[in-house]
């Protein structure tokens, strides 16, 4: 989606009083009165500067509802942080300051009271989403929203196969027509081949999550005889193998917009894979969590990470003991499957490894 037309809604769109509750004490020390939003900016970077938990940051973007969505803002707002009846709000200055912040507050929790009292007029602005500032750097997780996926067993034993390069190869890659055997194709249907990749297990039940699916291609199909199809090869990552499996085109969106929440009856759970490392991860990290829709995980879930503990001989009673795990950082939830999660290390105090703790965050984190 190109364009997004934000309207500030009427009376009947409000269901509660638009208010940034964000206490004094949740506030950073020293947090810039008015800041101008760069190119390159993030949203968890902005909060960054404002809150002590800048996981949090919806909260301190709901003054600006009048004037667009609120987890969308542009470079060259002007934010402004204002202090309200012993709560904070940060705001986009539309040239009133925080006066006129006030007073829109004061008009959105009239509007939602139903007093009739107060009108606003609708606002109407067209943006080009692509200059929205991003919640996260989209750099880092783009690839995996779009092109990777986890498979159960059974997905690849029934799925469609490459039965064949044509003229006697093996091999096939971008522009190449392969041949394809499977079932309900449809004639200019896009689909992605896979490739059996990286098995997950849970480390602590040896419960089968899963497999990674390595992204090797994907096309459409250009012609059909029964049961097999000519698939044309528009893009390939890798050469494409006789036996490959091919899977259809998931349609998702790649957006800016993602909000940050506290998963609620998620239990801990643990890192089962650094992508792009055998070892151990960073800031901007993408890590595979042995938790998924099944366990309630949603998109947006921040989950602390905490390093776990080594296990020492106690000499004095001559046994094995397990040192309490250590907070290592915090990650958030971009993309989830049935068994397993994506999530992208937002904050690390130290290496993130394999067999690391996630817990929904507390105070702090």
């Amino acid at each position: 989606m190109k364009k997004l037309v934000l309207l500030a809604l009427v009376s009947a769109m409000f269901s509660a009083p638009l208010q940034a509750d964000v206490k004094s004490d949740d506030v950073k020390t020293g947090a810039p009165e008015r800041y101008t939003v760069q190119k390159g900016d993030t949203l968890w970077g902005i909060a960054s500067r404002y809150l002590n938990d800048a996981w949090r940051w919806p909260e301190i973007w709901q003054a600006n509802q009048q004037v667009r969505n609120p987890h969308l803002i542009f470079p060259g707002d002007s934010l402004l942080l204002c202090h309200i009846e012993q709560r904070s709000v940060v705001a986009i200055d539309t040239g009133g300051g925080c006066e006129q912040v006030l007073a829109n507050l004061s008009n959105s929790a009239s509007i939602s009271g139903g007093s009739g009292s107060n009108s606003l007029s609708p606002q109407i602005r067209v943006e080009d989403l692509d200059l929205a500032i991003p919640a996260i750097s989209l750099k880092d997780i783009r690839s995996y929203l779009t092109d990777s996926r986890v498979f159960g067993a059974d997905d690849f034993t029934k799925a469609p196969y490459v039965l064949s390069a044509g003229s006697k190869r093996v091999l096939a890659g971008q522009g190449d027509t392969v041949y394809l055997r499977g079932k309900d194709f449809k004639l200019g249907e896009s689909l992605g081949v896979y490739r059996k990749g990286l098995r997950y297990d849970d480390p602590e039940t040896k419960e089968y999550l899963g497999f990674e699916g390595e992204d090797v291609a994907s096309g459409r199909i250009v012609a059909l005889q029964g049961d097999i199809a000519s698939f044309e090869i528009a893009r390939s990552t890798q050469e494409v193998r006789i036996g490959d499996r091919v899977f259809a085109t998931e349609a998702r969106a790649v957006t800016p917009i993602f909000y940050p929440s506290n998963p609620e009856n998620v239990k801990a759970g643990r890192i089962i894979r650094i992508m792009g490392s055998l070892v151990n991860g960073g800031l901007n990290s993408v890590i595979v969590l042995n938790r998924g829709d099944r366990d309630g995980v949603k998109q947006g879930n921040t989950f602390a990470l905490y390093q776990r503990g080594a296990v020492v001989t106690d000499r004095v009673k001559e046994e094995l003991i397990r040192l309490p795990s250590e907070r290592a950082g915090l990650a958030m939830v971009f993309r989830t499957f049935d068994k397993v999660s994506y999530a992208i290390v937002l904050r690390a105090s130290t290496a993130i490894s394999v067999g690391d703790e996630i817990r929904p965050p507390v105070s702090g984190d």
